[in-house]
């Protein structure tokens, strides 16, 4: 329970130091295999960079057909290196809701 009001706070305090429009990425990096090598990216503005994240990740979780642990980390992979550092808090923040929910 603790962990998940951690991320609450967190989320609030990304929120708060945004008030701009986020922009994602779309260029797969190369190095990129299995499942994921043959993904779409698309670009996409967000204004809850966390939520639009979430679902995301939950489609493609979904889509491929995440069966193990390597997976879910090769996702997470992709989800990093397709987007700015900016952005990485929020990655981890949707990552983590889905783990704990």
């Amino acid at each position: 329970m603790e962990a998940i009001k951690e991320l609450k706070k967190k989320r609030r305090k990304h929120l708060r130091s945004y008030n701009t429009k986020l922009s994602f990425s779309a260029r797969l990096p190369g190095e990129v295999q299995g499942a994921y090598a043959d993904s779409i990216c698309a670009v996409m503005y967000s204004c809850d960079p966390f939520a639009d994240l979430r679902q995301s990740i939950l489609e493609m979780i979904r889509e491929v057909s995440v069966r193990d642990w390597e997976e879910m980390e090769e996702l997470v992979y992709c989800y990093v290196v397709l987007n700015s550092s900016e952005i990485h808090g929020f990655i981890v923040d949707a990552f983590l809701s889905l783990c704990f929910p």
